[in-house]
């Protein structure tokens, strides 16, 4: 099919030229087959018009692949069901320490340590291997907020007035190695660059490359709660209020969808979504 000389607006305001390629590469890391895919473009471009946004565009996808593979359009809701878990940072908070139990960190949410000069809350505080990681969670509800050189600035001078006193504290047991900052949305180019100068450890939506958000979390089927497709937005927030966070959570405390208004016949078609969803890693 012949490629639509069109522009997409993309959420940070920014133009660009309409590519099928990147949205078929969107479809297969969400493990869409094929011939699906090539259904899926078929019918949408013959949709799309010239300053078309990309929210509009997703609009337009969604629907057709939850027809043909709801696990597919459940990943494919990933980044607008991280946004979904705000508006307070904590469910990311928890989302991010997740993450890194995964990966063989020992993990905990929100604890306030002695600096210096002044007491910090640390969003997360990982240990492996003897060494302390302190993480600081940048969440934004909307995709056009960016972290720029500020904040590393911000988040580096915290971490070096801990540092200090944790160092040199001798009943700690580990050693407080070093400071990392994620964001849910992306950093800007000073941003990195200074995070890469002072050794700060800097994860976005896609960066680092192949390592960022969506990698690691397809990669070990941490999903959020907001992207279950059987669920209402609703049912959503009442299962993060009872700090049900990850899919995985839910499939292991199903007792809370019964706690809730929702028809037996409902309950079991959440859990069917959940438990695929669990099983399936890319």
């Amino acid at each position: 099919m012949e490629e639509k000389q069109i522009t997409i607006k993309k959420s940070s305001g920014n133009l660009e030229p309409f590519s099928s390629r990147k949205l078929k590469d969107s479809l297969r890391n969400c493990d869409v087959s094929s011939d699906e895919i090539d259904s899926i473009i078929s019918q949408v471009i013959p949709q799309l018009y010239d300053g078309i946004s990309s929210k509009e565009v997703h609009n337009k996808v969604f629907p057709l692949l939850k027809k043909y593979d709801r696990i597919s359009a459940s990943k494919y809701l990933l980044k607008k069901g991280i946004f979904e878990l705000g508006p307070t940072g904590f469910p990311f908070e928890r989302l991010i320490a997740a993450l890194l139990m995964e990966k063989g960190y020992h993990a905990t949410v929100s604890v306030v340590l002695n600096g210096k000069c002044v007491t910090h809350e640390i969003d997360v505080l990982a240990e492996k291997d003897r060494n302390t990681y302190a993480i600081e969670c940048k969440f934004h509800s909307h995709p056009k907020d960016v972290s720029n050189v500020q904040v590393p600035l911000y988040i580096n001078s915290r971490f070096l007035d801990v540092q200090q006193q944790w160092n040199f504290d001798p009943k700690k047991t580990t050693h407080l190695k070093q400071g990392w900052l994620v964001t849910n949305t992306r950093f800007t180019i000073d941003a990195v660059n200074y995070g890469k100068c002072i050794g700060l450890t800097l994860m976005s939506w896609n960066y680092p490359k192949n390592n960022g958000m969506k990698a690691n979390i397809d990669a070990y089927g941490l999903y959020p709660i907001t992207v279950l497709t059987t669920l209402t937005k609703k049912e959503k927030n009442q299962l993060i209020a009872k700090n049900i966070i990850l899919v995985k959570e839910l499939v292991k405390e199903p007792y809370h969808l019964n706690e809730m208004e929702i028809s037996p016949g409902k309950i079991n078609k959440i859990l069917l979504e959940a438990g695929q969803l669990c099983r399936t890693k890319l």
